[in-house]
């Protein structure tokens, strides 16, 4: 096979939750845990630090393999969900895996993957310990996949746990409240090991020491204890929180013997898109008119993007915006302008939501707009209805932006 034979072979096992949605979640580490046995436990041949939440944990992983990168360490980068090539969740200094080692995986592994009805994400997360094993990484920063406590990222024993934030999503798998999610979420936290949360909310806090104590991990709440940030390419004026738990992050694996200068720090910062390919955080695609466009999808994720909106000088606001079908609408449209230009669209996935439908639960709460079959169609009509100085904003999932970056 080649490589996008390769590629789409994985696709079509087992449901890709990206594409599926419920049927592809499986609460049981058997699988992961029976690969990394198969793997000879590549897990174990690297340090890591593992980052979950609900929001700025792609943001957050980014950052700290930047500036970890700058301070001179082979660095891997595990991330999901990619937005145009698969290769893109697993990187080592930035450089994405390559085909040939994507290939050999599968060649290599399949009878095994076939005989055990691997998913698409248990393969690829073993797929990259094994490529992070081999590669000889000094450190790999684990991006959590979906939770924390059963996602298949848990198998690693990580020198830091981190927990960027607690929002509402995904509340068929992880509970309906943020004290049932930070529960989940809090299966990342290992014995003996510290933890870094996010963002301190009473809700959370409680269950995040719990767990902590019972662990015997030390606990440290980065929104408490980093009062200055420093500047990051990383525009918009939620990276703030994320900037908040790198710092603090930092000075914990310095604490343990990493040599990560003040200089690596600003430069790792600032050099993030460069040094780790990240895309689609508060992304400028444009200029007269301004178009942006931002991977968040949930109420908190939007909520802050909303607010940098506000702070923009523009004239009209054109919105192009689309969704996947399980998304809580009822949750995210009462935080959306009513004075805007809608342009509503269909992501070319299984899970997007038929623009006509998106359309119409937008018009119960008098937020109007046309709709469109595909994000480029909404795009380029927005495009020609918009002034010099008018804004163009570009949201609502993350395959809306990949569509189009």
């Amino acid at each position: 096979m080649n490589y996008l034979d390769t590629v789409n072979w994985m696709f079509q096992q087992l449901p890709m939750y990206q594409n599926k949605g419920n049927s592809a979640f499986k609460k049981d580490l058997s699988n992961t845990i029976n690969l990394a046995k198969h793997l000879n436990h590549p897990e174990n041949g690297f340090k890591s630090v593992h980052v979950g939440g609900t929001n700025g944990k792609g943001s957050t992983s980014h950052m700290l393999a930047s500036i970890l990168q700058e301070a001179g360490y082979k660095v891997g980068l595990y991330t999901s969900p990619h937005l145009k090539d698969f290769r893109e969740r697993i990187r080592i200094n930035g450089k994405v895996i390559s085909k040939h080692a994507v290939i050999g995986f599968i060649k290599r592994n399949r009878a095994f993957l076939e005989a055990n009805q691997l998913s698409f994400f248990e393969m690829t997360v073993g797929m990259a310990f094994d490529y992070f094993s081999k590669q000889k990484v000094d450190i790999a920063v684990i991006e959590v996949g979906l939770g924390g406590r059963l996602d298949s990222t848990n198998i690693i024993t990580p020198e830091l746990s981190v927990i960027t934030n607690i929002g509402i999503d995904h509340t068929q798998f992880l509970g309906d409240t943020r004290e049932k999610i930070a529960g989940e979420k809090a299966g990342i936290i290992k014995k003996n090991i510290p933890v870094v949360i996010g963002e301190t909310h009473s809700e959370t806090k409680k269950v995040f020491k719990r767990k902590a104590t019972a662990t015997g991990s030390k606990i440290y709440f980065a929104d408490q204890g980093i009062k200055n940030v420093l500047e990051s390419d990383l525009k918009g004026a939620y990276q703030v929180h994320n900037i908040k738990t790198v710092l603090q992050s930092i000075k914990v694996l310095k604490d343990k013997g990493f040599k990560i200068s003040d200089k690596d720090l600003k430069a790792g910062l600032l050099k993030v898109a460069n040094n780790t390919g990240l895309q689609g955080r508060w992304q400028l695609l444009g200029t007269e008119p301004k178009i942006v466009c931002d991977t968040a999808h949930n109420k908190e994720g939007l909520t802050y993007v909303l607010n940098q909106i506000k702070n923009e000088d523009y004239n009209q606001l054109h919105i192009v915006f689309g969704v996947v079908n399980d998304k809580d609408l009822e949750r995210i449209i009462p935080l959306l302008p009513k004075q805007a230009t809608y342009y509503f669209c269909k992501p070319d996935v299984q899970r997007g939501l038929n623009e006509e439908l998106l359309k119409s639960f937008f018009e119960k709460y008098q937020l109007f707009g046309k709709s469109f079959k595909s994000v480029a169609e909404a795009l380029t009509n927005a495009k020609s209805n918009a002034k010099k100085d008018d804004l163009i904003y570009i949201g609502g999932s993350t395959f809306v932006v990949a569509e189009i970056i």
